[in-house]
């Protein structure tokens, strides 16, 4: 990776600064998905041109065809941590040879299967691991963990509170 402070990252980043000075409803984007069941409690997801299948182990009433909802906010999670230390990487000029990070999260099914309404239904916690590597001092890696953290739209999703307003519409 480099450190070159002009990078097509960072200059995403001017370009769009250049936008949203000129109209700040640039700022915003929406993004959409989309699904339906399949099997017992599976469902395809869509995500414009893409379809990502979700399914639940068989120890939770599943096939195990596909990666379970939690797995799947995990990938979402460490894909976001990915490119999110990629971008501030180059806006902080800090070079990294190799990145891997890992993410677990302990979830009791008592809040799920509603045997225990005092456990939540989500994960209780959730455990990231960053492994990263390259000439850079141990300060200027913990300088770009926290931009990331604080950057991080899917951490934000987690450790932010975030309105969900739900419309049903029973026909």
């Amino acid at each position: 990776m480099t450190t070159e402070l002009s990078t097509p990252l960072n200059d995403i980043v001017e370009a769009t600064g250049r936008a949203v000075a000129a109209d700040p409803a640039q700022a915003t984007v929406v993004f959409r998905a989309a699904g339906t069941p399949e099997g017992t409690v599976g469902s395809a997801i869509a995500l414009g041109r893409y379809t990502v299948q979700v399914d639940e182990p068989p120890a939770l009433g599943g096939e195990g065809s596909a990666p379970n909802p939690v797995e799947v906010y995990l990938a979402s999670l460490i894909s976001c941590q990915v490119v999110t230390y990629r971008f501030w990487a180059q806006r902080l000029g800090v070079t990294i040879d190799d990145l891997a990070i890992e993410a677990e999260g302990d979830l009791d099914v008592r809040g799920f299967f509603g045997l225990d309404d005092t456990v939540r239904p989500g994960f209780q916690a959730v455990r990231v691991t960053v492994r990263v590597s390259g000439p850079e001092s141990a300060e200027r890696y913990a300088e770009l963990q926290r931009a990331v953290d604080e950057h991080c739209p899917v951490l934000d999703l987690t450790t932010g509170r975030t309105p969900v307003e739900t419309t049903l519409i029973a026909q």
